[in-house]
């Protein structure tokens, strides 16, 4: 079993535009607020500057593709200088057709916009696996694969056809896992964070990664860490202290919110009934998995499930 692909069949990314784009040209700015979620930019054509508190103004480039999520306020713009418009009120009043910002005619910019939507249940699963912000410069060697994608965004952009919109955001998709599963070594140097840890960062090593598999091979196993230790080939308190280390927390600690992500899941789609759940993932009678499952997430088994089909 591939842990990674688990992590995606669980997250269900899907890419959902802000409007249809951006035209700016002149003087122009967009503000946009601190809301957690994960939003990516595609720069067409043209230059411009993302802003964010605290930060030095980074600049994006014509074909560049940025990973941003927004814990705190930015700004995309044509200078620091400049008042912006807020992005929330901007895309709501345009509805249909791209957003047409600026004082004048000088350095035009055009990019895609727009954020990435997770299954709601687990959408936690993503922290630690991405740095607060990723940005892919256009012409990177190492990225070959990533670009080729977003070569044929490029084309799809600019020669749109039928059904262009489900193609682009298509693309951005496999965009989205293609940077998730990349080593760290390909991705530019201010994604190479020590805070970047989790699930990838523990697949990216032998060690912890043989622990891992296992644990998503097999979840309802009685795993221990000298179980799991013995499997991956090191003493017991060098795999707690580089699980913790590259994952963030310990072995044990994983598997319980692997296997409360699957019980979720499970729970969401009403797939199966209590007792079945809890067997399928490790728990020996419904009652140990209900108190198990309300300690983590803060409500039982049976609320989650009816919150989870009101919200449908």
């Amino acid at each position: 079993m591939d842990p990674f692909l688990d992590l995606i069949r669980l997250l269900r990314p899907r890419a959902a535009l802000l409007g249809r784009g951006m035209d700016a040209a002149g003087d122009w700015g967009l503000s946009f607020p601190a809301l957690g979620d994960l939003l990516f930019f595609w720069l067409e054509e043209g230059d411009c500057l993302l802003i964010r508190p605290g930060c030095a103004p980074l600049l994006l480039k014509k074909g560049d593709f940025v990973l941003l999520r927004t814990t705190l306020p930015f700004t995309l713009a044509s200078s620091q200088e400049v008042e912006p418009l807020d992005s929330v009120a901007a895309v709501a009043a345009k509805r249909e057709g791209r957003l047409k910002l600026g004082t004048g005619q000088e350095r035009p910019i055009s990019l895609h916009m727009g954020k990435f939507l997770f299954s709601a249940a687990n959408e936690d699963l993503l922290t630690g696996l991405l740095p607060p912000i990723v940005q892919i410069p256009s012409r990177s060697p190492k990225l070959h694969r990533l670009h080729n994608l977003l070569s044929l965004m490029e084309s799809e952009g600019r020669d749109p056809g039928p059904a262009s919109e489900f193609i682009i955001l298509r693309l951005v998709e496999l965009a989205l896992v293609e940077i998730l599963r990349m080593p760290t070594s390909g991705l530019p140097e201010q994604a190479i964070d020590p805070a970047n840890r989790g699930l990838v960062a523990g697949l990216r090593d032998p060690v912890t990664a043989k622990a891992i598999r296992a644990m998503h091979e097999n979840v309802a196993h009685e795993w221990t860490v000298e179980t799991l230790a013995k499997l991956s080939g090191v003493s017991r308190s060098a795999l707690a202290t580089r699980f913790q280390s590259l994952v963030g927390i310990g072995p044990i600690s994983y598997l319980l919110r692997w296997r409360m992500a699957l019980a979720k899941e499970a729970l969401k789609t009403g797939t199966a009934r209590v007792e079945e759940i809890a067997f399928s993932i490790g728990y020996k009678s419904a009652s140990a998995f209900s108190t198990a499952f309300t300690k983590a997430v803060g409500c039982s088994p049976s609320r989650f499930a009816e919150s989870s089909s009101r919200s449908e």
